[in-house]
């Protein structure tokens, strides 16, 4: 299972949210990534996740796509299921495992809720609860 960021998302990856512009993080994590990731465990296959190509990325670009994956998945499934592929830029897949992903265990486990765009930007997208996955949209009306 791979994604490549160029063919299945954009050449040109944006910032952290939907409102801030075109090809956001929480735009490619509820359009591609999540749904990816959960047949990944489904299927019991890595995802391979392809950053090379692109015009570059934004770190809240990853903070973001790979914040929810972790909040959502945690970070243990996050790290057996998936593997960055990444010849051009090596440093994306240090910042994501060595930091991104241990940061957003901390929020995962403090129930700090990443915010969203609008309760109407997103389908319903997969969690993982006490090991089951549920998929269903997991934000209340009062979202910024």
């Amino acid at each position: 299972m791979t994604i490549s960021i160029l063919s299945d998302f954009n050449e040109s990856p944006g910032p952290r949210y939907c409102k801030q512009g075109k090809a956001s993080g929480e735009e490619f994590y509820h359009k591609i990534l999540n749904s990816k990731f959960a047949d990944a465990i489904k299927s019991k296959q890595k995802l391979q996740l392809n950053l090379d190509g692109t015009d570059g990325y934004m770190s809240s670009f990853w903070d973001e796509a790979i914040g929810n994956l972790v909040f959502d998945f945690s970070s243990q499934k996050v790290n057996e299921y998936l593997e960055i592929i990444s010849k051009e830029e090596p440093v994306w897949k240090e910042l994501i495992f060595k930091s991104i992903i241990p940061e957003w265990e901390e929020r995962r486990i403090k129930n700090d809720t990443p915010q969203k765009t609008s309760q109407n930007d997103h389908k319903a997208w997969f969690r993982l609860v006490n090991g089951q996955l549920e998929q269903k949209i997991w934000i209340s009306s009062s979202v910024v």
